[in-house]
């Protein structure tokens, strides 16, 4: 002969204090939640990649009038070369990251500015304040000349 062991069942799981009902009737309710789970976690997935795929249209220089079916993998695609060919800035001091990420921002100002509905005075502008930066930046370095006093 055994004892009889008690054991505290969690409300949730299977334990022996179910009886064969409770458990039929959780099968079910799994059975009927799943596919809504599902469901929902697709359209979860479905919305992200819809706006990721408003975000890095513009973002890599293409019209999203001409792409709006564009399958799930090649938006996956299109953001992971996009992240790919950002510069790294782990290695460089602030003023250097700062540099590197107004002149990417000067790039895609340049490419996209072509495809804008601008007024032909404001496109004007736009462009020779973005050329002005851009020698700005790339002119050289003055160098610092310490004096010292005598």
């Amino acid at each position: 002969m055994t004892p009889n062991i008690i054991t505290e069942a969690h409300p949730h799981s299977f334990g022996s204090r179910m009886t064969v009902a409770q458990r039929k009737e959780a099968h079910e309710l799994r059975k009927t939640l799943k596919p809504l789970m599902e469901k929902r976690r697709r359209a979860r997935i479905n919305d992200s990649l819809n706006h990721l795929k408003t975000l890095i249209l513009p973002l890599v220089g293409k019209d999203a009038s001409r792409y709006s079916k564009l399958e799930k993998a090649d938006i996956l695609e299109m953001t992971v070369r996009f992240l790919r060919d950002l510069p790294s800035s782990s290695a460089k001091g602030q003023t250097d990251s700062y540099k590197e990420g107004y002149k990417a921002c000067l790039q895609r100002i340049s490419t996209m500015l072509p495809q804008s509905n601008l007024e032909t005075e404001a496109h004007q502008r736009v462009s020779e304040f973005i050329h002005t930066r851009w020698r700005l930046l790339h002119r050289p370095a003055r160098t610092a000349v310490l004096r010292t006093q005598k």
